[in-house]
């Protein structure tokens, strides 16, 4: 039986690793921390359970597809709870937009806040379900290694929206700047500025209003215990604390990989773990890039995280909450133009108990915070401790509600966290931005140009950044593996 070594267990090597031993190779998993997940770790404090990475359960058919694959349900592996609202938006003092789980109620609160807008967003929604139809069928499940993969009819009529981009598209029809920042806001959380974000990703749109936002029950850590549940299943085995320390190359092949327990010697290498830490365990020579590509490539946010239990619920607040009662061009432009620590930024706040009361002790409330910001920044627990009151402030002045009183304790966690648990290149929280240099064959390639067993998976190679791409991401090495 052949063997493969997969490095890590975040969304993207834990589906690596299912499709893998479903083609009957030997499989183990290395992770480097105390538990299986990546970024979907699970932090217990007091009684109070936190998803301490991804919150946003969209594109629900990925999970669905991916799980059918092995002749399973997402059911049988965790139960999903559709929001409604799915999330709301504050603007400013009690002035915000909740948005439905309906398309044509969303259509209609459009059209009560700017008359007209209604029958554009319509239409737009329209394009953007076929862009995200021929996105699954056409581009994303491709492994980026020509440019042909992106060349079909459908995708040859819409050319001009890779050309295009997100703002020029919303910004046509739609005036209200309140509503041009819901339209835009996907590609700002999870990629890039939407000026530099090909009109094509509108499919997150669908992705949003069409398919709605769901919860799994027990937060996104028990999605990936039901994939790594799935893996052990399939005969995965799965090693944790065990850190890769050092590839070792010979005759053009992976040799052995060390970690700090042992030595493993694998046919294949399938390397799970952050792109450009990976490339540090070997030997210079046989890097696919160097530190300069890295230092040049545009990154998705990093964040500042807050972890905060509370003891009282919190009414006034929507399960996902995001506040853009500041200035959005002004926070992109401090990420992405002109790196710094943000002035008035937007932010989100999450309170997953009021839709799982499991995850808090009787009466009481965990809260999940994230703000946006440049990797590559200096933080302490100083700055951390300022932006947390600038949360404070910002939802007490937009619902006269003070939620510091009822703080039980809170955990911070910033770009210098990112890169000591998960070695994320720069601290980036989600990969790199979907721009249009970085896009399929543009993205770092899925294999080593000179070690001929050694491929990379994640939100560093192909597709892209989220947890539906890290899976689709899992699938793509694999398939590339098992053809060649």
């Amino acid at each position: 039986m052949k063997s493969t070594v997969i490095i890590g267990s975040g969304f993207s090597a834990l589906a690596s690793a299912c499709y893998m031993a479903q083609a009957g190779w030997s499989v183990d998993v290395l992770e480097k921390n105390e538990q299986i997940g990546g970024r979907a770790s699970l932090l217990e404090i007091e009684g109070y359970q936190f998803d301490m990475g991804p919150s946003w359960y969209w594109m629900p058919d990925v999970f669905e597809r991916f799980f059918a694959d092995f002749g399973r349900k997402v059911s049988d592996y965790y139960h999903l709870v559709k929001l409604s609202p799915g999330y709301r938006v504050y603007f400013g003092k009690n002035d915000f937009i909740d948005i439905s789980d309906d398309p044509e109620k969303i259509i209609a609160k459009f059209e009560e806040v700017e008359p007209g807008s209604g029958v554009h967003l319509k239409k737009f929604m329209h394009d953007a379900r076929r862009n995200y139809e021929i996105a699954m069928q056409d581009i994303v499940y491709k492994p980026g290694k020509s440019l042909l993969e992106l060349i079909s009819t459908q995708t040859a009529v819409r050319l001009h929206l890779f050309i295009q981009n997100i703002s020029q598209t919303v910004r046509r029809n739609i005036k209200d700047p309140k509503l041009q920042s819901i339209l835009e806001f996907p590609v700002l959380f999870l990629g890039a500025k939407p000026q530099n974000t090909p009109a094509f990703y509108n499919f997150m749109n669908h992705a949003d209003f069409g398919l709605g936002t769901w919860y799994p029950k027990g937060g996104f850590n028990a999605v990936a215990r039901g994939i790594a549940t799935l893996a052990k299943e399939l005969g995965v085995r799965f090693h944790l604390n065990q850190e890769v320390t050092k590839i070792d190359v010979r005759d053009g092949k992976v040799a052995a990989v060390h970690s700090n327990v042992g030595v493993w010697h694998p046919d294949v290498l399938i390397s799970g773990a952050d792109y450009a830490h990976t490339e540090t365990l070997l030997p210079t020579s046989f890097r696919n890039y160097n530190d300069g590509f890295w230092q040049k490539k545009t990154f998705a946010p990093s964040s500042f995280l807050y972890y905060v239990g509370f003891d009282r619920k919190v009414p006034e607040l929507q399960h996902h909450n995001l506040f853009f009662d500041t200035d959005f061009a002004m926070h992109a432009e401090e990420i992405y133009d002109d790196p710094k620590l943000p002035s008035k930024p937007l932010f989100y706040a999450n309170f997953s108990s009021k839709t799982d009361q499991e995850l808090a002790p009787s009466g009481g409330e965990v809260g999940f915070f994230l703000i946006p910001v440049a990797v590559d920044l200096e933080d302490n627990q100083e700055i951390h401790d300022r932006y947390f009151n600038l949360i404070m402030d910002r939802i007490q002045q937009n619902t006269g509600v003070d939620l510091r009183p009822s703080v039980r304790f809170k955990k911070s966690f910033g770009v210098q966290d990112f890169k000591e648990r998960y070695h994320s290149c720069r601290g980036n929280a989600y990969g790199l931005a979907n721009t249009l240099l970085q896009t399929s064959v543009l993205r770092p390639r899925i294999d080593n140009k000179q070690i001929e067993n050694l491929f990379y998976t994640g939100q560093l190679t192909v597709p892209g950044p989220g947890v539906p791409p890290a899976l689709i991401s899992g699938k793509v090495v694999t398939d590339y593996i098992l053809r060649n």
